[in-house]
């Protein structure tokens, strides 16, 4: 099946003939679906925590910082921007010259609102030798989006977002990079005065995102009082997935070769294990706000790391008692009620035949990576949401489901996943070392049986497409999962370029 051009191209990106081997399987076969107990909620599986437990969890956090501890934000910033401005791709291919939807009318009535509006004010005189106001007057809308969009003008609709200004100060406008450096400041800053981020971009768009950084970098610094480490890493060669015809058979291009595509954010877990850090938080590129709301979002991130600390604490010093074997019965089932009401980890058809086999139990449940996943109340966003799921091994746990992975055959998850009180807005604290200090692989910890299949083109032909385990979804399945609630004003996602109006982004 394979030729000698082909294992040569396998080699070049660093991928096996198994893996190859393996991907053609799950088009095949299909992946299974996943066996959903039910929605995870405040009653059950979703931690609420009270108020007046708030100052504890924010001391947690502090004093994890003061202590030397390294922390990063890990930023999946690779993202096309294109999304955000289909409705004005949809005006330009239109045969009507003046705006007529609802969306263009808010765009063309607010466009003096957008942070972009005088850079592309100058685009405009440049191009077309008026500002947009007069071409508006005569009637030019369209070469207005065709400045915004197009690479003769600010070519916004080739650019990924982390690169578009989405914010207007007084000192000089702001991108989502800016704003994610800016809002590291407020929970992520060491004892040194250092905060470090890492953003995964695209090779395409890489040296972008470093001028960008190179030319804010000092500015921030000096009005911040805060040193910034930036890195950058792309998305590797060998997580790209082969991709097939209609029959499952490898998809060729005009000259032969075979054809792959990008992983999905699930390809991103290779590079959150290359980040030497005790604790990771990830967060969505364009989910950011003004100055003016970042201390309020700020405590909740906060909150979130003290959760992560103080229930690793609790377990890492679980692991140094089962470690040394000074462990009697009653003190293994204490650690077996904090798996079970803690970590929500339910093991109902497991009985262990002696307190050996127990230890070893919850040492393999314990010792693995913590993450803390901020959940927020269900509003009719769409994306994933939280879920008690029953795992390969019998237990059951919480985890992070998209709609691609519910079999809509069982009524009983269409009806879960439809229902969920809440839904996952990707606000995840990462604790990725074991209780020696020693950085877990992270790629053990994948379900790689989470993955999904997807129909696509290319030059006109039909085919199918691979996504790697999504990285909050499977690529963590194995990972210990704590939900805690936090409120709506903790998501400000920018899907398209009007949500730029919304008040929270003004």
């Amino acid at each position: 099946m394979f030729t000698k051009e082909d294992l040569a191209l396998l080699r070049e990106k660093d991928i096996s003939q198994q893996q190859m081997d393996a991907q053609l399987n799950f088009f095949k076969n299909g992946f299974p679906f996943l066996n959903i107990l039910s929605a995870a909620s405040v009653e059950k599986g979703i931690l609420r925590v009270p108020e007046a437990e708030e100052r504890g969890y924010l001391t947690a956090w502090q004093n994890f910082l003061t202590a030397g501890k390294k922390v990063t934000k890990f930023v999946p910033a690779s993202g096309a921007a294109s999304r955000m401005f289909k409705d004005l791709f949809t005006f330009m291919d239109a045969d009507n010259d003046l705006p007529e939807t609802k969306f263009e009318k808010i765009f063309f009535n607010n466009i003096e609102k957008f942070a972009f509006y005088d850079a592309l004010n100058e685009a405009c005189k440049k191009g077309y030798g008026k500002t947009i106001r007069e071409l508006i007057g005569l009637g030019n809308y369209k070469p207005v989006v065709r400045t915004l969009l197009f690479p003769d003008g600010l070519n916004y609709g080739n650019l990924p977002k982390g690169l578009l200004l989405f914010h207007s100060y007084e000192e000089g406008n702001r991108t989502p990079v800016g704003e994610q450096m800016t809002e590291g400041t407020l929970y992520a800053k060491d004892k040194n005065g250092v905060v470090n981020i890492h953003f995964t971009v695209s090779e395409e768009h890489k040296e972008l995102f470093e001028l960008l950084v190179a030319a804010r970098k000092l500015g921030y610094e000096l009005k911040l009082g805060t040193k910034f480490k930036v890195s950058f890493s792309v998305q590797k060669p060998s997580t790209d997935t082969l991709a097939v015809d209609m029959d499952n058979n490898p998809f060729r291009n005009d000259d032969g070769s075979l054809l792959f595509r990008p992983g999905g954010h699930g390809a991103l877990i290779e590079n959150l294990n290359d980040i030497d850090s005790d604790i990771i938080f990830i967060k969505n590129i364009d989910n950011v706000i003004p100055d003016r709301l970042k201390d309020g979002e700020a405590s909740y991130k906060q909150l979130l790391g003290g959760v992560l600390v103080k229930i690793q604490q609790r377990a890492f010093g679980y692991l140094g008692e089962l470690v040394s074997g000074k462990c009697d019965g009653d003190k293994l089932r204490e650690i077996l009620m904090f798996t079970e009401n803690e970590l929500c980890i339910a093991h109902p058809n497991r009985t262990f035949a002696d307190d050996e086999e127990l230890k070893s139990y919850l040492i393999t449940k314990l010792d693995r990576p913590f993450r803390v996943c901020g959940m927020v109340k269900n509003a009719g966003e769409p994306g994933g949401g939280p879920f008690i799921v029953e795992n390969p091994d019998g237990t059951a746990s919480l985890q992070i489901l998209e709609s691609s992975q519910i079999d809509k055959n069982d009524a009983k998850a269409v009806e879960a996943f439809k229902n969920g009180s809440h839904f996952n807005p990707v606000d995840l604290v990462c604790g990725v070392k074991c209780y020696k200090g020693n950085k877990f692989d992270l790629t053990r910890f994948v379900d790689k049986n989470t993955g999904f299949i997807s129909q696509k083109s290319k030059d006109g032909k039909e085919l199918k497409a691979l996504e790697l385990p999504g990285l909050w979804n499977g690529a963590m399945s194995d990972w210990n999962t704590i939900f805690v609630e936090v409120p709506i004003s903790t998501f400000n996602p920018v899907k398209t370029v009007n949500d730029l109006l919304r008040p929270e982004h003004q």
